[in-house]
């Protein structure tokens, strides 16, 4: 049927606007993708070309040097050493297990650490490097770098590892590295990049792990082409890792060195300070251990030794240990009574070996008693009921408040692990934390320094230390930081009169220079090189009517663990004093017999500086200190004269 010319012109002008709105619709695509093709190409030409780079191109963290540790004179205390590792990454290597057989066919590798290489590898993400051996020699190393074409995914690599120089000596002190594990991560929310390098180092414990981020330094950045199975073809550019930093303790390797074996094999901790600065020269915890074992990798029989040792080798006794400080307490219940003026120093009382409190009986150390005391015979013969007497005047909140301002039952910040606080208890303590109400018969157990009380060896010569100057001293272990000043330099006054310290020097210098003192068996002999001190024994058991009766059983009779504590604090010289000293001997039974002599001698290290001359000594004692002094652990004297290495 043929169309009208009407309809012929409708049609037509159909086709046009239909062919109109698809050229239109056309040409704004082909604009669209006009724009869009600039947009790549032009304007994320950049990005483009970087999103290329980096499939040739890897970004390797270098890890940095650890900083060196060093005691006072320069001596090097952690230092870095070369390590050779063999390392692998699982994405380069198609056949894991057959390149590992021949890794183990050109260097000694057990398959127990193949397993647990391959373990690692598992558990990471693949393109993670794994070590897979590590402190290889040289021979070893070289024998990987040759074989390299036959071991895809395997590179040697040139590392550096901690070292401890004098072992044992500063496990307790510097304390040890160790690997990055995910406890550490959870712990400390540390997320620096460079803590998933394989095998990087972190301080684990002591200086070491409490000064980390100053130690730590920071990674460098290296810039490598690869090929397309991930090897390594050339460098392009380095960044240049910054090392961290070096860091100098206040402590003397030699004392620390005569400490630590003066202590011998017995269960004890002795601390040495300088009275005027603060400054710790020594901080001895026996029985002590290697910290490379740990560096290296500790066995489970090795460490089972360290942990199922009752002596405790492992706890830094210094600071961690907490103990009834005995007598050595009662330098403090003196200058509470003084302050109080409840008591005045030429007062006596008499002691009969023991003082009544309703139906108990508070004894004396000395079953028959010491008859008239005043505060320097008391203080010098330790008689147990002068303190009595004198707690029931001045209360337990005086006692306490005089405690503290001599340093006790506080934590002193030192950059080591564990620093615990000592305890020293009141009314409120007693009732919050044992639901029961303070008596008096818990002030006469606190005056001399048992019951609830608690102190540590280094609280010990933190007290000693104001005793001797009368200011505020505070313990200080780090001297300088990359040569940067790190201590105090002044202490303020602990606001107690000079006539009562005074008292107090003169009851200490008592208990070692007087014939009837606790410790006099302990003296020094040469003139100007005298101490002041006070003997401790504290008990760790109950004593039964019973056995009072009967007789108290010897210390020696009894198992090690219910035996008495041994303590000691003391400065010299007398008469201007330099250092100060505390030392607890667990179990060791009278601070007079065991804890005074090892002090003594400590003391009279740090004044001469090197081992003391016999003439120090009293007579009788002489034959006996040359043949203790023949058989102890000594470092060699060019060592101790020696510095160590500062990094360039």
């Amino acid at each position: 049927m043929k169309r009208s010319q009407k309809e012929a012109e409708d049609s037509a002008r159909k086709i046009t606007r239909r062919s109109m709105i698809m050229g239109g619709f056309m040409l704004l695509t082909g604009g669209i993708l006009a724009a869009r093709m600039r947009y790549l190409q032009v304007e994320r030409a950049d990005d483009f070309r970087l999103l290329a780079e980096e499939n040739r191109i890897r970004i390797d963290l270098l890890p940095p040097a650890r900083g060196l540790i060093f005691d006072r004179y320069g001596q090097l205390l952690a230092d870095n050493e070369q390590n050779y590792t063999v390392v692998m990454v699982r994405e380069n290597v198609e056949d894991v297990d057959a390149v590992l057989d021949r890794l183990s066919h050109i260097i000694n590798i057990d398959m127990a650490s193949l397993n647990r290489a391959r373990e690692d590898m598992m558990a990471r993400a693949p393109h993670v490097r794994v070590t897979l051996a590590d402190r290889l020699s040289w021979d070893e190393f070289a024998s990987v770098a040759v074989n390299a074409p036959a071991l895809p995914g395997i590179t040697p690599e040139v590392g550096l590892s901690r070292i401890y120089p004098f072992g044992a000596d500063f496990a307790h002190v510097v304390g040890y590295v160790g690997p990055v594990s995910d406890y550490y991560l959870e712990s400390t929310g540390d997320t620096d990049p460079i803590l998933q390098t394989p095998d990087f180092q972190v301080g684990r414990y002591a200086v070491e792990a409490r000064m980390e981020q100053d130690l730590r330094g920071e990674a460098g950045n290296l810039w490598v082409e690869v090929n397309s199975a991930g090897r390594v073809m050339r460098e392009l550019d380095r960044e240049a890792p910054v090392p961290g930093g070096d860091l100098q303790l206040t402590i003397d390797t030699g004392l620390q060195n005569y400490a630590q074996a003066r202590l011998g094999n017995e269960s004890a901790s002795a601390v040495v300070m300088e009275v005027e600065t603060g400054e710790v020269l020594a901080l001895a915890s026996s029985p002590s251990y290697d910290p490379n074992l740990f560096v290296r990798g500790i066995s489970v029989a090795e460490y089972s030794s360290l942990t199922e040792n009752p002596y405790r080798p492992l706890a830094s006794k210094t600071v961690q240990g907490l103990y009834p400080p005995g007598s050595t307490f009662k330098m403090v219940t003196a200058l509470a009574g003084l302050e109080a003026g409840v008591i005045e120093p030429e007062e006596t009382i008499t002691c009969n070996g023991f003082v009544e409190l309703g139906t108990r009986r508070f004894h004396c150390w000395r079953r028959g008693g010491h008859g008239r005391m005043n505060m320097v015979d008391g203080l010098s013969q330790s008689c147990d009921v002068y303190y009595y007497d004198l707690a029931q005047r001045v209360g337990i909140e005086a006692i306490a408040a005089m405690a503290r301002r001599l340093g006790l039952g506080m934590r002193h910040d030192l950059p080591l692990s564990g620093v615990a606080s000592g305890l020293i208890p009141s009314r409120e303590w007693k009732l919050a934390n044992r639901g029961s109400e303070w008596v008096v018969g818990d002030t006469l157990n606190a005056s001399i320094g048992q019951g609830l009380v608690l102190s540590s060896p280094l609280e010990l010569a933190v007290m000693t230390s104001r005793l001797a100057t009368g200011r505020q001293i505070l313990p200080q272990l780090v001297r300088t930081l990359n040569g940067v000043n790190r201590r105090m330099d002044s202490f303020a006054e602990m606001d107690i009169p000079a006539a009562h310290l005074d008292v107090i020097r003169q009851g200490m210098w008592s208990v070692i220079n007087f014939r009837r003192g606790t410790a006099f068996g302990a003296r020094v002999t040469e003139e100007g090189y005298e101490i002041a001190g006070k003997t401790g024994t504290s008990q760790v058991r109950n004593i039964t009517a019973a056995e009072r009766e009967a007789g108290v059983t010897a210390n020696e009779d009894l198992p090690w663990e219910r035996r008495d504590h041994a303590l000691f604090v003391g400065y010299a010289p007398v008469e201007n004093p330099r250092y100060a000293v505390s030392v607890v001997v667990e179990h060791g039974g009278g601070g007079s017999t065991v804890a005074a002599p090892i002090a003594r001698d400590l003391l009279l290290r740090a004044m001469y500086g090197e081992l003391p001359p016999l003439s120090a000594y009293p007579v009788g004692l002489r034959r006996e200190i040359e043949e203790m002094h023949d058989n102890m652990d000594l470092l060699p004297l060019e060592i101790l004269r020696s510095t160590g290495r500062v990094r360039a």
